[in-house]
């Protein structure tokens, strides 16, 4: 049940006369409340998504994953959210799409984000797999919304972003049974933020975190949740792991990379940014597989009989191991 104010809220913000649920999108991950789709009436908008935020009595994560600091996690997320569209979302442009919000509302321990229909401004599509073209338009996506937040202090965000790293996973550490890993983690922490080219990280940016056109090859990214600083390579790392196997991510790996620094370097002249590109680049290229580590670090913890936990995700471990410890 909505509250009546969050009712309220919602004609507010759309300037709207009557406002009626017609679908549920999703629901939130371990019971966190729901995503769903509203008509409007007497109103320009003719639907809106809501993103409803409710703290559940007790948690129920898929993966068995329910302590006190999972809890808060959860509820950082959420007002991180609302941070990136209070503050950050306006700058993004039609390179890297996200969601207008048209408002947010609070009650106690209730939020209420007022979304645009990203359906309805024509890019319904969602997929689980994906084409070269669409491959590189996520991929080009990633290197605008990169370029747009170089150098930018990440306030009201995560200071780190993305979902897994290090300070806020000490329970998946603590799970690692590969001892030499386990050594590693903060090393592997330390090494992607000491880049001297941080950045936004969107933080989340799987294959299902992207909607895109019936047509073309423009795409837009929903599910700001885990944004904040970072070296940009994370996002790539874990976008590319989410939408190919592991022979592919291999074969591929160096075309992806071409991709993405090529957009970056383009995304760079079109925005004010003094930036030694040249520098950029070979720092983040040689930080690629440390962030693929790091990631595959959170899967062998949190779930090791992942599909993602394979023969190259632990090549590419291996290697970096060797170099942080310059054997």
């Amino acid at each position: 049940m909505v509250h009546p104010k969050f009712h309220t809220a919602i004609l507010s913000a759309t300037g709207a006369t009557s406002c009626q649920e017609i679908e549920m999108v999703q629901s939130l991950w371990s019971g966190y409340g729901s995503i769903k789709r509203y008509a409007l009436a007497g109103s320009k908008l003719s639907r809106v998504i809501i993103k409803h935020v409710q703290m559940p009595n007790q948690a129920h994560h898929p993966s068995g994953w329910n302590s006190d600091l999972a809890h808060l996690r959860k509820v950082k997320s959420y007002q991180v959210e609302s941070a990136w569209y209070q503050r950050w979302q306006g700058l993004c442009d039609a390179a890297c799409r996200t969601p207008q919000c048209y408002g947010l509302e609070q009650v106690e321990d209730e939020v209420l984000i007022i979304l645009e229909d990203l359906d309805q401004a024509g890019f319904p599509v969602h997929l689980n797999q994906v084409s070269k073209g669409q491959l590189y338009a996520c991929i080009r996506w990633l290197a605008h919304f990169h370029a747009t937040f170089l150098g930018e202090s990440p306030v009201g965000l995560w200071p780190t972003g993305t979902y897994w790293h290090l300070e806020t996973r000490p329970d998946e550490l603590d799970a690692l049974e590969d001892g030499n890993l386990q050594a590693a983690a903060p090393l592997l922490d330390q090494k992607l933020k000491q880049s001297p080219f941080q950045t936004f990280v969107h933080g989340d940016a799987k294959l299902a975190n992207f909607c895109f056109p019936p047509k073309g090859d423009q795409v837009a990214a929903v599910d700001i949740q885990y944004v904040g600083g970072g070296c940009g390579m994370k996002d790539l790392a874990y976008f590319i792991g989410s939408c190919l196997d592991e022979i592919q991510c291999e074969a591929q790996e160096q075309k992806l990379l071409a991709v993405y620094f090529d957009a970056l370097q383009a995304a760079l002249t079109l925005r004010p940014k003094e930036v030694d590109f040249s520098a950029l680049e070979a720092d983040w290229r040689a930080l690629y597989p440390v962030a693929w580590a790091d990631f595959h670090r959170f899967l062998k913890g949190w779930s090791p009989g992942h599909w993602k936990v394979n023969s190259y995700s632990e090549r590419i471990l291996s290697q970096v191991i060797d170099e942080l410890r310059g054997t």
